[in-house]
């Protein structure tokens, strides 16, 4: 649990501003675009209590050409502002006309997803795997570069695996093709979300590109920002994991105040609401439930398994929210009072 704290951050260099080509980002903290979590009433509640930018969950290019309903649903930004949009994908015609379309329907930003490690995703040659055959890849990021006028960015790892770290030189070459920000992740993909990201190694792109560089991996608290951006030479700092459970945080680190503890059972209820809105209550019950747990666990871990099992398995909405408002309450009542670190 946290306590309401001062703004004490805003002078700092993750408070400030940057830009992607001619889009102004209001400070350096990006939410992570995460399959599953990053989908509409997060990255809103993510943007209204201080992310710097938000990105859509992963948008299957050639799905979203022949009109699915999911990758419509992903596409969607309700007015945010900027609007980035992750495409994924093998092949670059599917890449390029799927960029056409979001940049019609809205899009402010495209990012091509080149670092996902699940393996449904690159068992199609998409996401991590593209970094084992980097001039397939090229043709990827030129195909998507020429067919809108709004920047390109570019999400990877550092490489397949230890023995192929070649984030440096896609970075390079990509950015010659016309990537105007680069985020590397500092894990291999054959790491997964094992071990600890390599910060140092971040830096090695740092040294061959002049395009904003974005550092992402293992970032929880405002000394982890700080620290990444030190030891990497980053411009920005990107949190996924450390968000999961509290939406704010990622405008925490930019400076922003952390809600109290019966505010973060405010929030957690509004966003229950949201996705049952978003979703429609009986498919949103169920996409609620991950997020619903990520909650109990940061802020109500005395809760019973008995308690818990209710609100993860009961498909009626009304008795979904008491049971998680009465141990959320229980949670903030008997939680000792905890600053964020600073």
């Amino acid at each position: 649990m946290v306590c309401p704290k001062d703004n004490h951050l805003l002078s700092s260099e993750l408070a400030t501003s940057f830009s992607i080509g001619p889009v102004s980002i209001r400070n350096r903290v990006v939410l992570a675009p995460m399959s599953g979590v990053t989908d509409l009433p997060f990255r809103q509640l993510a943007l209204r209590y201080g992310a710097g930018l938000v990105v859509t969950e992963m948008v299957a290019s050639r799905e979203l050409v022949q009109d699915t309903a999911e990758s419509w649903a992903r596409l969607k930004s309700a007015g945010l502002k900027p609007h980035m949009v992750q495409l994924a994908g093998r092949e670059a015609h599917w890449m390029a006309e799927a960029a056409r379309i979001a940049a019609g329907n809205g899009a402010d930003i495209i990012d091509i997803n080149m670092g996902c490690p699940a393996k449904k995703v690159i068992g199609g040659y998409s996401g991590s795997a593209l970094m084992r055959d980097p001039d397939h890849a090229l043709s990827l990021i030129e195909a998507t570069v020429g067919a809108v006028d709004i920047p390109v960015t570019l999400k990877m790892r550092l490489g397949w695996d230890e023995n192929s770290i070649n984030a440096p030189l896609i970075a390079r070459r990509a950015e010659e093709a016309g990537i105007q920000l680069v985020t590397i992740h500092g894990r291999t993909r054959m790491q997964f979300y094992e071990g600890r990201a390599d910060w140092d190694a971040i830096r090695a792109v740092r040294d061959v590109v002049s395009i904003p560089l974005v550092a992402n991996g293992d970032v929880e608290t405002p000394e982890d920002a700080r620290e990444i951006l030190r030891r990497s030479g980053a411009d920005a700092v990107m949190i996924g994991r450390g968000c999961q459970g509290r939406p704010w945080h990622a405008g925490v680190l930019a400076g922003h105040r952390a809600p109290g503890r019966h505010e973060i059972v405010e929030i957690a209820l509004e966003h229950y609401q949201m996705m049952l809105d978003f979703y429609g209550e009986a498919v949103g019950i169920r996409h609620a439930r991950k997020h619903l747990a990520w909650y109990l666990d940061r802020h109500a871990p005395a809760t019973t398994g008995a308690d818990k099992a209710k609100i993860m398995t009961s498909k009626d909405s009304r008795e979904v929210a008491a049971s998680f408002h009465a141990a959320l309450q229980a949670g903030a009542d008997l939680a000792p009072c905890v600053q964020e670190a600073a």
